[in-house]
């Protein structure tokens, strides 16, 4: 070793740094967002929609769309322990390291290192040589910026585990929401099963007992007793649907239900506020799993100036500072100290095609992820599209459902009232009960699909997280 003069080996680190920041550069392609693949304006469905709101969906927290309580509070254990949204939030804290990683390797890595080498002397007996000090493993002088392309793709990488958080909250939202419209649906359709199936068997007794004065006929008593067993099969459906609900909420809230949270009474309150839709261009700037297609579009951007860089030499650099002796004895001693400088510089020759691969696997990269994120916002555009189709004719199919209802059950009225004064046959009144319970088990439906209709919306807009008020900041290097 070469005896160590501390104050000059500083000032050439200072320097060979300043070089390194000088010459490192990156070899990405210059990133062009692609041109949306999709229309500037939502397809208008009848008179279009007046908007005057300049709150955009995503904007709009989940608890201002949310105005029942119960449901809110489901919504709220469902972020707090629900595995999916774990499992995303984890993920991110892996993609963070993964970033911190790429990071350190711009950086040198110094070790302190301790060696001892005993072999046989040319001239007889045993040389012995030791060394302690610090030591710098090779470190690569990123010149063309292989390094920093991979760590900004890293970091594409991390804040699109971060977008994908925030998808899986809102969709986490909106499933929670509509397995718990599903579960009032189903609630409101037992109750309106067993006031069918009472209103039923009190028509059978009627029958029974006017066959038994042979006023009715066998074909009137049968058909009565087809209409119960038909109503108990009704039951027995919307039990089964109402449990296979509960387990759904379960699964999403992630824990035991508390029996008031799965109370719906009151179906007839209005269980969410207005959403805005925005133009789409919105759309690209706040829906989650668009962002974070477009971060691993600039992942896959990045990944092409690594590649582009493994062409190029690849400089490394080894040293070490310290002390050797032929003893243990004198390893520390005045006169022992002394330093190495090690760089290396490798530039491919013949690999047979290794990094061409690699540059033509990193561009098809890049163009799958293009066409992927181009698919993503198609995706978008057409849930939209379809919510906005449902909140222009849903309204107007519940309200032509109510009144096919409300006149149904005139006609059951009118029917029960002329068999009960012997002027109609019971086939009259029950096809009219069979008419209207039917009528009404449709309006149920209409209007689950209406109130899920406005969670597909808010969904659809990207609702559920506010991107200023739930922005993460660049992880800690």
């Amino acid at each position: 070793m070469h005896k160590i003069q501390a104050i000059p080996f500083v000032r050439r680190g200072g320097v060979l740094a300043a070089l390194v920041l000088a010459g490192c550069t990156s070899m990405a392609p210059v990133y062009e967002r692609p041109a949306a693949p999709v229309a500037m304006q939502w397809p208008t469905f009848g008179a279009p929609a007046q908007e005057t709101s300049a709150t955009t969906a995503a904007e709009l927290p989940w608890q201002d769309f949310v105005t029942d309580a119960r449901l809110r509070a489901l919504i709220d254990k469902a972020l707090a322990d629900n595995r999916d949204l774990r499992v995303a939030a984890l993920s991110i804290e892996q993609a963070r390291a993964q970033y911190q990683i790429r990071s350190a390797d711009q950086t040198p890595t110094l070790n302190l290192a301790a060696t001892g080498n005993r072999q046989p002397a040319s001239g007889g007996g045993i040389s012995s040589t030791y060394t302690a000090g610090l030591a710098l493993a090779s470190w690569e002088i990123d010149f063309f910026g292989r390094i920093a392309s991979l760590k900004d793709a890293a970091l594409a990488q991390y804040l699109a585990t971060e977008e994908a958080r925030r998808a899986v909250q809102t969709s986490l939202i909106a499933s929670v929401a509509n397995a718990w419209l599903s579960l009032q649906a189903n609630d409101a359709l037992l109750e309106l099963t067993e006031r069918t199936l009472g209103t039923r068997e009190d028509s059978l007794r009627l029958i029974r007992l006017r066959f038994d004065q042979g006023v009715a006929s066998a074909l009137d008593l049968r058909q009565a007793e087809s209409l119960v067993a038909a109503a108990r099969v009704a039951r027995a459906q919307q039990q089964r649907l109402r449990s296979l609900d509960v387990n759904a909420l379960t699964l999403l809230v992630g824990q035991p239900l508390p029996a008031d949270l799965l109370d719906t009474r009151d179906a007839g309150s209005v269980p969410f506020g207005s959403v805005p839709a925005g133009l789409p261009s919105d759309l690209l700037a706040r829906r989650a799993d668009i962002r974070q297609a477009e971060q691993l579009l600039l992942a896959a951007n990045a990944n092409i100036g690594a590649a582009k860089a493994a062409f190029f030499p690849r400089i490394a650099l080894t040293a070490s500072a310290g002390s050797a002796s032929n003893a243990l004895s004198g390893l520390f001693k005045d006169g022992s100290w002394g330093w190495t400088l090690a760089p290396q510089a490798l530039l491919p020759i013949f690999d047979a095609g290794r990094n061409q691969a690699g540059l033509d696997s990193a561009l098809a990269g890049r163009d799958i992820a293009v066409a992927q994120y181009e698919k993503a916002i198609q995706s978008a555009f057409r849930e939209v599209a379809d919510a906005l189709a449902g909140r222009a004719t849903l309204g107007d199919q519940w309200t032509a459902q109510q009144q096919q209802t409300d006149a149904e059950a005139d006609r059951f009225r009118l029917a029960d009232l002329r068999y009960r004064n012997g002027v109609a046959s019971s086939l009259e009144v029950l096809d009219a009960q069979r008419a209207l319970f039917a009528s009404q088990q449709a309006l149920a439906q209409t209007r689950l699909a209406l109130r899920q209709n406005q969670v597909l919306l808010f969904k659809a807009l990207g609702g559920g997280w506010s991107l200023t008020a739930d922005q993460s900041g660049l992880p800690g290097g």
